[in-house]
């Protein structure tokens, strides 16, 4: 007994409705940015103004930084990791100029100054330049919880990063032995937390 085929007919016009309505899902589910300006300006930044952010009194800022865990200042106030202002988040200023520095204990400083419009986002991208690293003898700084991982640890005034990076058990800031003056800032504002210690070489402290 022979099988008999069955012969599917689909009219023409459903199946360029299908292709038309799978093209344009990604296409609808994207948003298109559009560049306005790029430039690099004479610290060496590539600086990006596109029309990222909707209309009115409000600027945006993010970063594109190597490191990530570089802390982010806008004119004198610290803001966060670089690595936040990357893709999930961006910082609201008021539209005009602004100074934004980059630190990291590890690399260079660097500071640029940022013209953004408003309803517009500046993109400040960066690649900072190694230090040569600290000479022995070393000891290591370790932080506890803090209210938010992204609070500044300063040492002798001086930013050396956020506590998420010194509270876990494979993190430790390496630091030549001597007393230090550590003071840890709530990124959300508030009172700082601050301690004198003495870091002996080979050994750790746990602040605060």
């Amino acid at each position: 007994m022979k099988r008999e085929r069955v012969r599917w007919c689909i009219p023409i016009f459903i199946v360029a409705a299908l292709v038309a309505a799978f093209v344009a899902a990604p296409i609808a589910a994207t948003t298109m940015v559009s560049v306005d300006k790029k430039q690099v300006n004479a610290g060496g930044a590539v600086i990006i103004q596109s029309n990222l952010g909707k209309p009115g009194d409000t600027a945006y800022l993010k970063t594109k930084v190597d490191p990530g865990r570089a802390g982010v200042f806008v004119d004198g106030k610290y803001m966060g990791p670089a690595a936040n202002f990357k893709i999930g988040r961006k910082y609201a200023v008021a539209p005009g100029k602004h100074e934004v520095k980059l630190v990291d204990p590890r690399f260079e400083d660097f500071t640029t100054t940022v013209d953004v419009e408003a309803g517009k986002t500046v993109v400040v991208a960066q690649t900072l330049k190694p230090l040569p690293p600290p000479k022995p003898p070393l000891g290591s700084l370790k932080t506890t919880v803090t209210a938010s991982k992204f609070d500044a640890v300063y040492l002798n005034d001086k930013f050396y990063g956020h506590t998420g990076e010194f509270n876990n058990c494979e993190q430790a800031l390496m630091i030549p032995a001597g007393q230090y003056t550590v003071r840890i800032d709530p990124v959300a504002g508030g009172n700082a937390f601050t301690k004198t210690i003495q870091i002996e070489a080979g050994k750790t402290v746990v602040v605060p």
